[in-house]
């Protein structure tokens, strides 16, 4: 079995990162499948709180291609499994600051079960977005400097 890592790219150029949490997923039968063979994609999924729970939205995974009748609707609304404590500790900063909760990274744990890191983000401005770019494009340009000598 390969290992599955889904990044979310934008999120590192498009919000300033200030906490990790990695969560659980509650799917439905032929979800976990897609997700082994890579079919998903966190790049438009955002997360929300509502009550005591954390879900997350437009998260995208591929229907199952051997899935039958029974397969899973491709961008439905799925419920993360954390602590409660941890969900409202982060509905409070989220309230509070104005910040957003963004899905980085979707994995399958040793145990395989699938998980989702999400980061407590700020958005950048357009100046920070150029200072990533730079440094970006610096540290591009040594790394090339350096497999050259």
């Amino acid at each position: 079995m390969k290992d599955v890592h889904i990044k979310n790219r934008k999120a590192g150029y498009e919000f300033e990162i200030l906490d990790k949490l990695t969560a659980g997923i509650q799917l439905q039968g032929t979800e976990i499948k897609s997700i082994r063979h890579g079919n998903a994609s966190i790049n438009e999924g955002f997360c929300t709180i509502k009550g005591d729970e954390m879900f997350i939205i437009n998260m995208h995974i591929a229907e199952y291609a051997l899935g039958t009748y029974a397969n899973h609707e491709p961008k439905r609304v799925r419920k993360l499994l954390l602590h409660k404590r941890e969900i409202l500790k982060w509905k409070k900063k989220v309230n509070e600051k104005g910040l957003t909760l963004v899905p980085t990274l979707l994995f399958i744990a040793e145990n395989g079960k699938a998980k989702l890191n999400i980061a407590l983000a700020q958005g950048k401005k357009i100046h920070d977005k150029r200072d990533s770019i730079q440094e970006r494009d610096t540290k591009r340009q040594l790394d090339r400097l350096k497999k050259s000598h």
